[in-house]
């Protein structure tokens, strides 16, 4: 069958549940994966054809059943970086990459960062966040915590995929319970955390392929408690922070200022709410400062 002929089919499945140049990434992306060729190499060859298209014409019936297909193929591309996904963790966003860079610039803007750095990823999932700036500052001593074993499974494959070390530990921030004393102790001078932060009301505009396939312990907080996480966090790093410590948080667009005050109540400094690039209220910084 020509891979032309396939595309055809995928646009006659999906059409009417996606866009015509999200189909075309679909297939571009599979035909790439499958069968090594290119959009530019399909586009000088048309009637390329292939003999076996059993996995491909499978993942096109999962795209139309809404899986995403970062889960289809097991992988993605993260701040430069292959990643191992599956539906025990989130897929890593194009926000989440521009925390990452937001954490490496005031990081890197430090003497410590290329010696001694302690740095904490709260809620790793997959680990993108805590690989990303374990590769890029291969000096510093990088810690990720999740609640899920599944996800800690998948994060320690993606530190192993890229050749970093990292600690990771399982245990569930809102119950201090369950951290060990030793970790307890420790000391950082950054703490990072993409925490759930959609609230219950807000699944009404999301997608049925996030709904129905990523992990909802990773996704959503109660109507009445949009901050909890944020709290408790907020709660740990003014014991967890050295003085100057940078506590960095990816937030919901629409709690930006409720943010501003609770990291006031809890006497940062220097607080800074930074929008993502598409103007949208996503990242907040406060330093601890010790009176």
């Amino acid at each position: 069958m020509r891979l032309k002929d396939i595309q055809d089919i995928f646009h006659k499945e999906l059409g009417a549940i996606y866009g015509k140049e999200e189909i075309d990434s679909f297939f571009f992306i599979l035909i790439e994966t499958y069968y090594a060729v290119t959009r530019m190499q399909l586009a000088l060859r048309p009637d390329y054809k292939v003999a076996n298209y059993d996995a491909i014409l499978g993942a096109l019936s999962l795209l139309k059943k809404e899986q995403p297909i970062q889960y289809i193929l097991g992988n993605m591309e993260f701040y430069g970086l292959p990643f191992k996904v599956n539906n025990h963790v989130l897929i890593p966003r194009p926000e989440t990459e521009e925390l990452v860079e937001w954490v490496l610039k005031q990081a890197m803007g430090k003497q410590q960062a290329v010696n001694n750095y302690n740095i904490l990823d709260i809620g790793t999932g997959s680990g993108c966040i805590a690989v990303s700036l374990a590769k890029s500052l291969p000096k510093a001593k990088i810690y990720a915590l999740d609640i899920s074993k599944e996800a800690l499974k998948i994060a320690e494959q993606n530190a192993k995929l890229n050749d970093v070390a990292i600690e990771f530990i399982e245990a569930d921030i809102l119950d201090t319970e369950t951290l060990s004393p030793d970790f307890k102790n420790l000391k950082f001078d950054i703490i990072v955390s993409n925490p759930p932060y959609v609230r219950e009301r807000e699944k009404a505009f999301m997608r049925p392929n996030v709904i129905d396939n990523e992990p909802h312990l990773a996704l959503f907080v109660k109507d009445e408690k949009p901050l909890l996480f944020y709290e408790v966090i907020t709660q740990f790093s003014l014991g967890n922070l050295k003085d100057k410590g940078l506590l960095f948080f990816e937030i919901n667009e629409y709690l930006g200022n409720d943010m501003i005050q609770l990291l006031k109540r809890h006497n940062f400094n220097n607080i800074k709410l930074k929008q993502d690039i598409f103007k949208k209220d996503r990242m907040i910084k406060g330093e601890k400062t010790n009176e």
